[in-house]
């Protein structure tokens, strides 16, 4: 993956993908574009620039 990871969180928190979706609330707050996704390979919830997954 080549996109920018801004903040994750453990797949296994017992929250989920919330708190994932919690600090991407903060990004985007201060204007910053940012997407969640999951990386199985790490089992992570990733937050990312939006446009820079591939």
């Amino acid at each position: 993956m080549s996109a920018e990871v801004l903040a994750s969180t453990s797949a296994g928190h017992p929250r989920g993908s919330w708190p994932a979706e919690e600090q991407a609330q903060t990004f985007r707050n201060q204007g910053i574009p940012v997407t969640v996704i999951m990386d199985r390979d790490s089992d992570r919830f990733l937050v990312v620039k939006a446009g820079e997954v591939s």
